[in-house]
């Protein structure tokens, strides 16, 4: 297929990629390119693209598209608590409009990466995709009336389908250091202390990038009658786990850390387990493959190879940070739209300072 894959230069985009080429399909990027430059290691070979903000799409990028892969979103809870007025644009209203465009333009498939999140305060029992959606972020929130909306977009010749991955984590040459896995790894290494700020005790399901991509090649190849307007929860049982849990495994991986419990952020409203069964009967020979543990032995090695640096882990690799400091530079306006600047990828010289609207940037290791 002819596949547009929006936020292709993103931490899951930079791992889906090959995958999708892979499989045969002809990749076109659509990229603000706000992340491109978070590189840990070689750069990635990236697909030709559209260097063009998401809220910014003209209906001519969605020409010949045969299908549309809309990864792009401000992506995670601390980021929708920056400006939850932008996560609605970026997230929600911009998403939906892609999607217009998409099957105006004669798209027949529309994969859209939503979030286990939005079963938020679930508690301990497993939880399927009929489940009640109970969102406590803006960031889950505005997936949820994604999902709403594109539903009503559904018809014989436009298939929406909702893919609601758990927690990534893993390697990717566009890493992330702000997902709890990763981070508690790279602070583990970088300060021989796994620290968790919750108690340690809500639940996360995880999966792992590469895991994720290979969902979404085989949802593209699927017929249309199994994924038609349908959700699916992305990820394994086996890692159903709570946040002690993933640190005492990341102790295991980390010789000579230790696991502190601050508890100081208090109970974590988000928590819950998920029932992955409805993926594996509708697309047969699916199947999550990383453990948690295999992950977080994948991130010491692939950290320590290419050389992460406190600098790298606490500003270039975590969103919330990475973002307020090109605020502060100036290389990105007050709505998060990429400023020209002569040096390429807008990165500032170095992070560290408050945004524009005033919001710190300080990031401690511990989960997320």
């Amino acid at each position: 297929m002819r596949v547009l894959l929006t936020g292709h230069q993103g931490y899951l985009g930079s791992v889906m990629v090959p995958v999708l080429a892979a499989e045969g399909h002809e990749v076109t990027g659509l990229d603000s390119g706000l992340f491109a430059g978070c590189l840990l290691g070689p750069a990635p070979d990236d697909p030709p693209g559209h260097a063009v903000d998401l809220r910014d799409v003209t209906p001519g990028m969605l020409a010949g598209v045969d299908a549309v892969v809309h990864l792009a979103a401000l992506s995670n809870d601390p980021l929708g608590a920056l400006a939850p007025e932008l996560t609605y644009d970026i997230n929600h209203r911009a998403a939906v409009r892609l999607a217009r465009l998409a099957r105006d333009a004669g798209a027949r498939r529309f994969l859209y990466a939503s979030t286990c999140s939005v079963y938020g305060a679930s508690g301990p029992d497993l939880v399927d995709e009929d489940a009640p959606l109970r969102p406590v972020t803006p960031y889950a929130d505005s997936k949820v009336r994604v999902e709403n909306d594109l539903l009503t977009l559904a018809d014989d010749d436009f298939s929406p389908v909702f893919l609601r991955n758990a927690t990534a984590f893993g390697f990717s040459p566009r890493p992330r250091a702000d997902i709890v896995l990763n981070n508690l790894v790279g602070h583990a290494l970088l300060s021989g202390e796994v620290r968790v700020l919750s108690d340690g005790t809500p639940w996360r399901p995880l999966v792992h990038a590469a895991d994720i991509a290979n969902a979404f090649a085989m949802a593209l190849a699927a017929p249309r009658d199994a994924v038609h307007a349908r959700a699916f929860n992305v990820g394994t049982e086996e890692n159903n786990v709570t946040v002690a849990e993933i640190a005492a495994e990341v102790a295991e991986a980390v010789p000579g850390s230790k696991v502190v419990i601050t508890g100081e952020t208090g109970a974590d409203p988000r928590s819950y387990r998920v029932d992955f069964s409805r993926i594996r009967d509708a697309l047969p020979g699916y199947r999550a493959l990383w453990t948690v543990k295999a992950g977080a032995v994948e991130l010491v090695e692939a950290y320590g190879r290419f050389g992460l640096t406190e600098d790298g882990f606490q500003s270039r690799f975590t969103r919330l940070a990475w973002l307020s400091a090109r605020r502060e530079a100036g290389t990105v306006d007050d709505a998060l739209r990429p400023r020209e600047t002569a040096g390429g990828d807008g990165a500032p010289a170095q992070g560290g300072a408050a945004g524009g609207d005033g919001v710190p940037v300080a990031v401690r290791g511990g989960e997320r």
